[in-house]
């Protein structure tokens, strides 16, 4: 059984960064995406990044996109959002998903999610 567990959000100023780390277990050795998605209140959950396990290609939403940097630990089954530059906007519920066969920046194609992790960003 695949499980997800995301950690590392807080509450952090304007311009600062924070590491996240989503902890996977039960995932076979295979060719997947493994995807970071947030949540604002009141608004839908949209994706920010996504990397394929084996081939290394990483996405970002262009929101993101040199900010944010997906990597990942094969050995320690974990994957990190390394969220520099952050601004009040970033504000949400970060959500670690996985794995998707198909695509990576549609939540539904994938079919395990964490609990999420609350990142507040203070101007």
């Amino acid at each position: 059984q695949v499980q997800l567990v995301e950690s590392g959000g807080g509450l952090v100023q304007a311009g600062g960064s924070l590491r996240l780390s989503c902890a996977a277990s039960g995932l076979t050795f295979s060719n997947y995406n493994m995807g970071w998605f947030r949540q604002a209140l009141g608004k839908e959950r949209e994706f920010v990044a996504a990397i394929t396990w084996l081939g290394r290609s990483t996405y970002y939403a262009d929101s993101v996109k040199g900010r944010f940097t997906i990597s990942r630990d094969s050995a320690k089954n974990t994957v990190f959002l390394q969220m520099n530059s952050l601004k009040p906007e970033d504000t949400a519920a970060y959500y670690c998903a996985g794995p998707s066969y198909r695509g990576y920046d549609d939540p539904r194609s994938y079919s395990k999610w964490g609990q999420g992790t609350q990142v507040t960003v203070s101007s």
